[in-house]
């Protein structure tokens, strides 16, 4: 533990020399701001009080950082332990207890750093304490790709519950691709449903996920008819807002909620064969799907003129896919693209004509009736 004894004496040797020079100060203070490439602490004290467990453990990994670059740059082992004892001893160490960087002393300092570590192992460092470390670790990596639809007109945001779906909803075409229910394919034991969004401009990385909360013996007894809550949200992880549909015999309703506030719903309204939704902005119907059934697989949204509003295709993912998986894929068109979006393949998709551009709160419940659509019709391997 010769280590520890240095570090404690470097920090007691202010408190035992009275007031330190300004050459010492500016050689062997922590304020020194990377010094040969070790960034040190902005704004310490030197005493035993103010400095913790992060501070200490900056000093010694200095003291190990400085001894190697000496040693490198004098170029032979007896330089080094020349620096090294110098050093030690201008910290109060005696020669006979200098760090010799030994297997006990890096495992002593592995311990003290993993004891600042947080739960996923990364260093919990606060910015406005420390000095700048060249640059700061990106936690959020993964970014959220920018809106392929200009904010603008309709889809300006009017309140605070549309400026938070813009960054997912503002975008001309949404591919929504349900995961493999593996457990449900082997077994037929009922899985709660993903999703993942993608911007057909940006198709290199999502722009959401959806992801469904129920419980796992209403699963297994409702099938179908379970009462559930699918959270939306962005590319990282940052929920937007969430549709709720419960228990139904006869048709189904599903609910579009963003901080807790019902923005619409759509109710499925019976018929032997065709598949008719109605839409509702409020209390206020904004739009009719009817589609003729059987293998018709392209819903259309319309106004009370019978305009095209969007329009929701669920696409043949293939002959194995359709058979034996529920796993579905689903292409919400909303209108045309920014040119300035449309780059590579993305040039090749062919926009919907549509009579004006659904506002963000529209297209909340356009997207809840992709997932109810999912649940009602495409989801009938094991259920009933």
């Amino acid at each position: 533990m010769n280590w520890v004894k240095g570090l404690r004496r470097l920090i007691e040797f202010p408190k035992a020399s009275g007031e330190i020079s300004k050459c010492s100060t500016s050689q062997y203070s922590v304020a020194n701001k990377c010094r040969n490439g070790i960034l040190v602490a902005k704004r310490i004290s030197l005493s035993p009080r103010d400095i913790d467990v992060r501070e200490t453990l900056i000093l010694a990994k200095n003291m190990v950082l400085r001894h190697k670059l000496r040693c490198s740059s004098e170029g032979n082992v007896l330089g080094a332990r020349q620096y090294a004892r110098t050093l030690s001893r201008k910290y109060g160490q005696s020669s006979q207890n200098d760090p010799d960087l030994s297997r006990d002393f890096l495992a002593q300092l592995w311990l003290l750093e993993k004891r600042m570590s947080g739960p996923r192992g990364r260093p919990r460092r606060d910015i406005d304490e420390y000095a700048d470390f060249g640059e700061t670790d990106d936690i959020t990596s993964a970014r959220q790709p920018p809106p392929s639809q200009t904010a603008t007109g309709s889809l300006k945001p009017t309140s605070v519950e549309e400026a938070q779906v813009a960054p997912l909803l503002a975008r001309s075409n949404l591919l929504i691709t349900r995961d493999i229910e593996w457990a449900n394919l082997m077994l037929g034991f009922e899985q709660a449903n993903r999703y993942a969004v993608v911007d057909a401009c940006y198709p290199q990385s999502p722009v959401g996920f959806i992801r469904e909360e129920s419980n796992v013996i209403a699963r297994q007894l409702l099938r179908l008819r379970r009462l559930f809550v699918a959270y939306i949200t962005d590319a990282l992880g940052n929920e937007l807002f969430r549709v709720r549909r419960p228990f139904w015999w006869i048709t189904s309703s599903i609910y579009a909620e963003i901080n807790g506030k019902e923005v619409g719903v759509v109710h499925r309204r019976w018929h032997l064969w065709r598949r008719i939704y109605d839409l509702y902005l409020g209390n206020k119907q904004f739009a009719v799907v009817e589609n003729p059934g059987f293998w018709n697989w392209t819903f259309t949204l319309k106004d009370i003129n019978g305009e095209v509003l969007a329009q929701i295709d669920r696409d043949w993912r293939g002959f194995g896919f359709e058979i034996l998986t529920d796993a579905g894929q689903y292409v919400i068109r909303f209108g045309t693209a920014d040119p300035s979006a449309k780059t590579g393949p993305a040039t090749l998709i062919q926009e919907l004509e549509v009579a004006r551009p659904l506002t963000l709160s529209e297209r909340a419940v356009a997207v809840a009736l992709a997932v109810s659509l999912d649940n009602d019709y495409f989801s009938r391997h094991g259920g009933w």
